[in-house]
């Protein structure tokens, strides 16, 4: 199995087009396929906060639901978003907001594919993904070795928030324990969530949410190779929203 594992894209389709491109797939027919038969996985959160999440959603769509050519697992902004279209009460806020507002410049018709190609993408979507004979795992915030084989609430809350304890830090943000530091298995574990400013690797696991949204890198890790591709934001660096994690 060979896979290029993509970190949080957050709506930012130009660094994911240039980074798959950079990874050796073609766009000829509209989606991003290898020539050489690799295929993208999806650590979630594709969309919020950067300037076009529903391109994203169209080409993530058509790998996974229409082609069959790619992985993906949802992550707490996905499952925000479906709830969204699902007439579910949520805040339009966190980078919802930029989502919605390209939604709804969209006509009828125009809203009903993307919110049904986003409904269909997620439903299908398992929590996590066990791949390559129960070597890797790619869940969006992560999973602990004892839960994965499981899919329950709790396992849902970890891989979508992480290990977090309920408590909140002064910005708002949930308090998360660190899951990794304490992981002692065999599978590799990729994940996002957590911005990071370069790819963090403990134990087996890889955290490759280098903040595209927020001006850092959107990051690839290569499997089985387990090498890191990267291109460089065009967007605002926003130092703050990088978590220092020793």
């Amino acid at each position: 199995m060979r896979l290029d594992i993509i970190g949080d894209i957050h709506g930012c389709y130009e660094e994911f087009n240039i980074l798959t491109k950079k990874l050796g797939y073609e766009w000829d027919s509209g989606f991003p396929i290898h020539t050489d038969g690799r295929k993208l996985a999806f650590v979630g959160d594709l969309t919020d906060r950067g300037p076009q999440s529903l391109n994203v959603i169209e080409i993530v769509w058509g790998l996974v639901v229409q082609h069959d050519a790619a992985y993906y697992v949802p992550g707490n902004h996905c499952n925000k978003l479906y709830r969204y279209f699902k007439g579910n009460k949520v805040q339009i806020t966190h980078g919802l907001e930029t989502t919605v507002a390209e939604y709804e410049a969209l006509s009828k018709s125009e809203q009903a594919s993307i919110r049904n190609k986003f409904i269909e993408l997620y439903e299908k979507a398992p929590l996590y993904q066990v791949l390559d004979n129960q070597k890797l795992v790619i869940a969006h915030a992560g999973i602990r070795g004892d839960l994965i084989g499981k899919n329950n609430s709790k396992v849902k809350t970890f891989v979508l928030y992480g290990d977090i304890t309920g408590e909140q830090n002064p910005d708002g943000t949930p308090v998360r324990r660190d899951w990794a530091k304490k992981y002692n298995g065999d599978r590799i574990i990729v994940y996002g969530h957590t911005p990071v400013s370069e790819v963090r690797i403990i134990n087996n696991t890889y955290n490759i949410d280098t903040g595209a949204v927020f001006g850092g890198n959107l990051t690839a890790l290569k499997y089985p190779e387990l090498e890191i591709v990267e291109v460089p934001s065009s967007l605002p660096f926003v130092a703050e929203k990088f978590r220092s994690i020793d």
